[in-house]
């Protein structure tokens, strides 16, 4: 069970840490204030938004990450090709090098400028995955709008299928923002973004909400996966450097969490995205509590109705999601859903569409007992509503942790040999597949993630491929790829993965770093 005091309306919410599946962790409670009353609509005009920046500005920081990455070295050369302008630039691409790249590259680390918001007095903050995606251990820094003081942040954990990330920081009582009901916003309500684009320094730039619940728009989508987006929509500049910083309304709360841009040029084109905070704090409380984002599966493929489905099902109007296809043995098969049934309601709360119930799903604990009501229409008959009752599991296909005993590849530190450290693999499930377009005859563990630094990185191997043999005895799942990975003895291990249509054959230095 998780101990979590739950909201209070207008007051704090104690984040506390009881036990997680017999798990504990050794992270502080979070004192986070949340206000989750609408905005005052109907007040007159504002000739000053200074006030409320001053109340908000203090909690949004800087932060600084360093990723180390390998470079190839070019065989017959004593060093690596950098042309002039690489350095400001950026790595020259594959199609200019000259020369074959070997298989150990050289160290070259890489830096990472973001924002990120102060949400409790402890030291706990929101941010974008992607600004500290691939950081080294110690390669986090925060650096405080007040005075500039900088800290070492610890990760306290992430989740690329929302672009959310937690850090932690330690030494002093820190000024955390207050939350607000990102539920309540609405199209018109006027924002402001706080971050730091192009490193110039804390920046406010100001505009209106221009769209909410913005889903399926690709911008998420790690290994093969699509993500979770329910993103709000703004107008209000927002450039690189903003990333993980924060979106405020009128009165100073936090609302979203500022993620990626529509931009054909790379700079401001008034088109913003932020994720709602709501849909942050969900992760960030089971990020605190167990380290990782357990999300509830049903089982069901589904898809938007459009007006031909609600004439030809008899439907009364085109709310809902469609079932187009049930798995076997899922909580949606054991509840007794069929194809063709419309999802109306999960727990009493109303579907709007098939992307709403999706990330509705995600956002309960496996385990948790749901009601969902349906239409089912038979041919000639007017549809009828039924009621089911399911118990959603884990959801497949997300990345396992090493201390939850598999998932992740790590070496025995007794040992010489790496074992494919750094690797992390999850199973191959009907979406996965679906997404990558992999045959049916496939078979193997999806790489789900690849440590920049490690020797499987410098081999080649990368996120999205799908490991068929280790040391050429063919692996079926995760936990078959772990196990055999782990018996990996010799100075090289011979990986045979399915990559772009096809596969290839790789090898891997096995010996421990130094």
């Amino acid at each position: 069970m998780v101990g979590l005091i739950s909201a209070i309306t207008g007051g704090v919410v104690v984040l506390g840490v009881l036990q997680l599946n017999g798990r504990e962790t050794n992270n502080v409670p979070a004192r986070i204030t949340v206000q989750d009353a609408p905005l005052n609509r109907e007040s007159g005009a504002v000739s000053s938004y200074s006030p409320v920046i001053k109340r908000a500005a203090p909690s949004v920081v800087n932060i600084y990450s360093t990723r180390t990455v390998r470079v190839p070295r070019m065989r017959g050369m004593p060093f690596p090709f950098f042309p002039f302008g690489e350095e400001e630039w950026g790595p020259v691409p594959d199609s200019r090098r000259r020369g074959r790249p070997s298989e150990q590259g050289i160290p070259r680390q890489e830096q990472s400028l973001g924002s990120g918001v102060i949400v409790s007095p402890e030291g706990y903050i929101l941010t974008a995955n992607h600004v500290v995606e691939g950081s080294d251990p110690d390669g986090v820094k925060v650096s405080l709008a007040s005075g500039g003081r900088q800290f070492s942040a610890r990760i306290v954990g992430t989740d690329p299928r929302t672009d959310i990330a937690v850090l932690k920081v330690d030494g002093e009582t820190f000024p955390p923002i207050t939350l607000a009901d990102s539920d309540k916003i609405e199209v018109g309500d006027v924002v402001m973004a706080i971050g730091n684009p192009f490193g110039v320094g804390q920046t406010v730039t100001a505009g209106i909400v221009s769209a909410i619940g913005r889903t399926s728009l690709g911008i998420l989508r790690q290994g093969g996966q699509a993500g979770y987006e329910n993103f709000i929509q703004t107008d209000a500049p927002i450039n690189m450097g903003n990333s993980g910083g924060a979106l405020i309304d009128a009165e100073g709360r936090l609302i979203g969490i500022n993620t990626a841009i529509f931009s054909p040029s790379g700079g401001n084109a008034g088109i913003g995205f932020a994720v709602p905070v709501n849909m942050a704090r969900n992760v960030m409380e089971r990020l605190i509590t167990s380290g990782r984002v357990e999300r509830g599966f049903l089982g069901v493929t589904l898809q938007e109705i459009s007006p031909d489905l609600v004439e030809s099902f008899g439907l009364p109007d085109q709310n809902g999601a469609m079932v187009s296809d049930v798995m076997a043995d899922t909580p949606a098969a054991k509840a007794g859903m069929q194809p063709g049934d419309v999802i109306r309601s999960l727990n009493d709360r109303p579907v709007t569409d098939a992307a709403q119930l999706r990330l509705a799903v995600s956002e309960l604990s496996p385990g948790t007992k749901v009601t969902l009501k349906i239409l089912r229409s038979e041919p000639g008959r007017k549809p009828e509503e039924r009621t089911l009752t399911a118990n959603l599991e884990a959801l497949p296909g997300e990345p396992r942790l090493a201390r939850e005993g598999s998932g992740a590849i790590e070496s025995d530190p007794s040992s010489e040999f790496d074992g494919l450290d750094g690797v992390e693999v999850t199973d191959l499930t009907p979406g996965i597949r679906q997404e990558l377009e992999v045959p049916e005859n496939v078979r193997g563990a999806l790489v789900a993630e690849v440590a920049p630094d490690s020797n499987s990185a410098a081999a080649g191997l990368r996120r999205g491929d799908i490991i068929l043999e280790i040391d050429r005895k063919p692996v079926r799942n995760a936990d078959e790829a772990v196990t055999a990975s782990e018996r990996a003895k010799g100075k090289r291990v011979t990986l045979r993965v399915w990559r772009g249509g096809g596969s290839t054959y790789m090898s891997v230095d096995n010996r421990k770093k130094d």
